[in-house]
């Protein structure tokens, strides 16, 4: 485990000095001009670690944000410069690129730079349109009516999803005029601090149906006893390895996997009427066996975000038996959200923020 942690540390270090090694090479500056763009990239660097540790909610708020912008942004462009950068060099090993395009050139740090302009305009504003995603799904089970369900997970509200976006999300939602809604998880990012200084919590009661939800792995990462408070404040009923009956509807919430003595499926699925439609909430999409064992209709399920950018979602397509999208085993359909929300830099590339539209009738 140590020896992996290194390892997840050394990697980003890496990157960093290969990108900031190849644009000291590419950008025709003079000296000065090459060591301010190195600083800036150290700043960048160091603003992104910043990002992650728990000293971030000690600064003032506006500061917070402007570090968590600026630090988990720069990840994501330093992963496409690595990237670029590894093709281009490759290309000039094989003498299809000259490598005067790629030393003190104008024209190549025009190239560069205006593909990565180009691509992450491109995913801010790819982000900030939700998909909205409709899914049929029948049942013999008895139903009095026909029941409209949102559904979403990975909110991921914190210092960059604040809270006039998730006023437009939730406007969204209304919009629908659901029965319920159900989130799988991770409605917190990494923090409760912006969360309560803008009253956030209050946001959640103009949601016009009742809201269901299951923990996600943030809210460990954002002290569970507070994201329970959370919870409790915002009107959402909280499904905890523990079960609602809401008319013909049985929703189980399981704890996530973070915990690792959480309830066993077959123990929560005692006692409840099987005649009843039966929705799963399981924040990872693990073992997806288990609730087609289990006899559940219907499997909500995140945390994947599809690896939110390409090439990633090529690691999760292959780390997980379904990493986005509907999903079938036997009698069980399965739906993996790429997630409303985001953690980071605010891009989508190659993925999509979405919500989903369930219409449930009897056949």
């Amino acid at each position: 485990m140590k020896y992996l942690f290194l390892l997840i540390l050394l990697l980003p270090i890496a990157a960093q000095v290969y990108v900031t090694w190849r644009l000291w090479q590419l950008l025709p500056l003079p000296l000065y001009g090459k060591v301010v763009v190195s600083v800036s990239l150290a700043v960048a660097f160091a603003l992104f670690i910043l990002s992650v540790l728990p000293q971030l909610d000690r600064f003032p708020m506006a500061v917070s944000t402007v570090i968590y912008h600026i630090g988990t942004s720069w990840l994501l462009v330093m992963f496409y410069l690595l990237m670029l950068f590894v093709v281009l060099d490759l290309l000039r090993l094989c003498h299809v690129v000259p490598t005067t395009l790629l030393y003190d050139s104008w024209r190549g740090s025009a190239m560069v730079i205006g593909t990565i302009i180009v691509l992450f305009t491109y995913g801010y504003i790819h982000y900030r349109h939700k998909e909205r995603v409709v899914l049929s799904l029948q049942t013999e089970k008895p139903l009095a009516k026909p029941l409209r369900i949102v559904m979403t997970s990975d909110w991921h509200l914190g210092y960059h999803n604040r809270r006039a976006e998730l006023a437009r999300w939730i406007d969204l939602i209304n919009a629908e005029q659901p029965d319920m809604v159900l989130i799988a998880g991770d409605i917190i990012d990494r923090s409760l601090r912006p969360l309560r200084e803008e009253g956030m919590a209050e946001e959640f009661h103009r949601i016009s149906a009742p809201v269901y939800a299951s923990l996600g792995n943030h809210e460990y990462i954002s002290g569970e006893p507070g994201a329970l408070d959370f919870y409790r404040e915002a009107g959402i009923r909280l499904l905890k390895d523990s079960a609602a009956i809401v008319g013909d509807i049985v929703i189980i919430g399981r704890d996530d996997r973070t915990r690792y003595r959480r309830h066993s499926l077959d123990a929560l699925r005692q006692g409840l009427p099987k005649e009843k439609y039966l929705i799963l909430l399981d924040h990872q999409p693990y073992h997806l066996e288990e609730a087609e064992a289990a006899g559940v209709d219907f499997q909500l399920s995140g945390h994947t975000h599809h690896g939110q950018v390409w090439p990633v979602s090529w690691i999760t397509d292959a780390l997980y038996e379904c990493a986005f999208g509907p999903h079938q085993r036997g009698a069980t359909r399965y739906y993996v959200s790429s997630g409303l929300g985001i953690w980071g830099g605010k891009f989508r590339i190659g993925t999509r923020s979405e919500y989903v539209v369930a219409e449930l009738s009897q056949k």
